[in-house]
């Protein structure tokens, strides 16, 4: 098929309000659009956006499916998608209409990985019980037997997902005396392996029987949506605790619910949820469960290097190349 013309100063619709300066940015290189309010455009507006532009910029709030992507006019020649991941995102229905996807790979992976470690430290320590306790007027002091949780040094962080984000958890958790193993679909090189310390499971059964801490770092996929379901989460020890700063549809939430409030593990760290924004009130009532608003990625430096990202990945479209970060091959 012939490739269609780029528009040399294209119109750029962007879904949620972006840092001020990326804004700027794009207000001065492209005809740009910007969400002022910052409200999660429904359904409707969503397919406004895209009947009206030649590039939309979504957030992985905004969930593209096939029935969207159909009603596109052949103008919508680019989703140049402010974030890693691209699960909200009918990559094949795109990939039909002839419609590039980008994203932007690597730029929140130490941030993410800081998040996800201050979650290891966290929920073994009980750090969100003791600063309730203190907000609430009911602490009475020091106690030899007071507060007691479980020190991490020594103990094993079992990671899924062994990718840039899996693989700078483990660099951070070795620095505190943590062992470190791993599932994957494919085993890591040995260089990589002997820096971070990682040892390899090909079976993820094993890697939760042996984990102390368990983590997820896997993109959301066929393959991933649902892996940790309530047979995977019984392989756990008791005295097991789960990290996610991935995606929530990972783990079966309500079957790791059940596991909390059973005891049958010790207690997670979640950053991420299955119906964001709400959250299920029986989380919100478990003490052994450290609550995080989606923020693993939320720092200024992050944001702004996405937004450079973004752009970058316009402008080389713009020009007539393949995008940086274009998420299929073989479509310019």
């Amino acid at each position: 098929m012939p490739r269609r013309e780029r528009p040399a100063t294209p119109k750029v619709i962007v879904t949620r309000r972006l840092p001020p300066s990326v804004e700027a940015r794009m207000g001065e290189l492209f005809e740009t659009r910007f969400n002022v309010e910052d409200r999660p455009m429904n359904r409707a507006e969503l397919a406004a956006a895209m009947a009206d532009c030649d590039v939309l910029v979504p957030t992985v709030t905004d969930q593209i499916d096939a029935d969207l992507l159909a009603q596109a006019p052949d103008r919508l020649q680019l989703l140049a998608s402010f974030g890693n991941g691209v699960d909200h995102i009918d990559l094949k229905a795109a990939r039909k209409r002839r419609i590039i996807v980008t994203n932007t790979p690597g730029v929140l992976t130490e941030d993410t990985a800081d998040m996800t470690m201050a979650l290891i430290l966290s929920v073994p320590r009980r750090l969100a019980e003791g600063e309730k306790l203190i907000r609430s007027g009911a602490w009475s002091g020091w106690s030899p037997s007071a507060m007691l949780g479980h020190r991490i040094g020594d103990k094993r962080l079992g990671i899924v997902g062994m990718g840039r984000i899996g693989q700078a958890v483990a660099r951070r958790a070795r620095a505190f005396g943590l062992s470190i193993a791993y599932h994957n679909r494919h085993r890591l090189p040995e260089a990589v392996e002997a820096e971070t310390g990682a040892v390899y499971h090909a079976d993820l059964d094993d890697l939760l029987r042996e984990s102390d801490i368990l983590s997820v770092h896997c993109p959301l996929n066929a393959d991933s949506k649902g892996l940790i379901d309530a047979a995977k989460l019984a392989l756990l020890k008791p005295s097991a605790y789960v990290i996610n700063t991935s995606r929530a549809e990972i783990a079966d939430e309500g079957a790791l619910i059940d596991a909390l409030e059973t005891g049958r593990i010790a207690g997670a760290g979640l950053d991420v949820y299955a119906h964001e924004p709400a959250v299920d009130p029986r989380l919100l009532a478990l003490s052994n469960v450290t609550l995080l608003p989606h923020m693993g990625s939320a720092t200024f430096e992050g944001r702004e290097a996405t937004g450079a990202r973004v752009i970058a990945n316009i402008r080389t479209w713009v020009d007539g190349h393949r995008p940086p970060d274009q998420v299929l091959e073989g479509w310019i």
